[in-house]
């Protein structure tokens, strides 16, 4: 270890300077504040097309880079499994820093065994592999944009992958009346931040490529923030009996596309996965 790292005053700097930032927040969020822009009624304004950057959509849990998701024994270490051989560097995870607060996902231990099932048959079992509809927080941070629609009287998100959507209500309409891949979602105001509970989740989607799951109890609560006029701060608190020990939070920033042809493109992606889907069932000779 060096000196420096020794040293008191050392020590006695880092605070220093981690007090003066823990001051200066509240000043740069209000300064963030004034110039974000707003509707008529001096909301935030939400209205444009966003996407996530990173590699949460790998993993939401911090990770380094390996061979791939799915993995089975070889001569002397585990090998790609046959099925993302052909892949070769595509198939490969990259590494990355993760959004879970924490770090880890507080699973209990079932839904944990449960997890690492999923990642040991990523390829078979990931509802996305099949162009089901990704759900609730994933479709947030897909490598695919989405875009928000808000006015006085209603919010909406369109996601380009898959053509998920989700409306937003802005009065509760009471329980969902039936489960659904990205649940009933009612949204309203705090401040300036727009705040989603979304329930009624049929418990099918995963959370992420590596087989992060919940299950049907899950409860999503989302947080837009503007922290500019070209980010949002997301968050989402998780709440899930039957698999987690206790609410748990991932929290990642949202860049909005600012190119004068920004559009969301059409990858309703069913059609493409009919060989994969049914393509064993189709009539062979006369």
């Amino acid at each position: 270890m060096s000196s420096a790292v020794k040293s008191p005053k050392y020590a006695v700097g880092r605070v220093v300077l981690g007090l003066l930032a823990a001051a200066l927040v509240p000043v740069y969020a209000q300064a963030q504040s004034s110039d974000i822009p707003r509707t008529v009624s001096g909301r935030p304004d939400l209205n444009g097309i966003w996407q996530a950057l990173g590699n949460a959509h790998w993993d939401i849990e911090p990770h380094q880079a390996r061979a791939a998701l799915q993995m089975v024994p070889g001569p002397v270490v585990p090998i790609p499994a046959p099925e993302v051989v052909s892949f070769g560097a595509l198939g490969a995870v990259p590494p990355g820093m993760g959004i879970v607060e924490g770090g880890e996902i507080p699973y209990l231990p079932q839904a944990l065994a449960t997890r690492e099932a999923n990642r040991a048959s990523w390829v078979t079992l990931d509802p996305v592999v099949k162009c089901y509809l990704p759900g609730v927080p994933r479709a947030t941070y897909m490598p695919f944009p989405f875009q928000i629609f808000q006015s006085e009287s209603a919010f909406f998100i369109t996601y380009e992958y898959a053509g998920a959507d989700r409306n937003i209500y802005l009065e509760d309409p009471g329980p969902p009346q039936v489960d659904a891949w990205m649940g009933q979602s009612v949204g309203h105001w705090e401040g300036d931040t727009f705040v989603v509970e979304a329930q009624g989740f049929t418990g099918q989607a995963w959370l992420d490529r590596s087989g992060n799951h919940a299950s049907y109890q899950l409860r999503v609560t989302e947080r837009y923030t503007m922290t500019s006029p070209y980010h949002i701060l997301y968050e989402a608190t998780l709440e899930d009996p039957g698999t987690f020990s206790r609410p748990w939070t991932i929290r990642l920033p949202l860049y909005k596309h600012i190119e004068d042809n920004a559009r969301i493109g059409v990858f309703k992606c069913v059609e493409f996965v009919e060989e994969l889907l049914y393509g064993q069932y189709r009539k062979v000779g006369p």
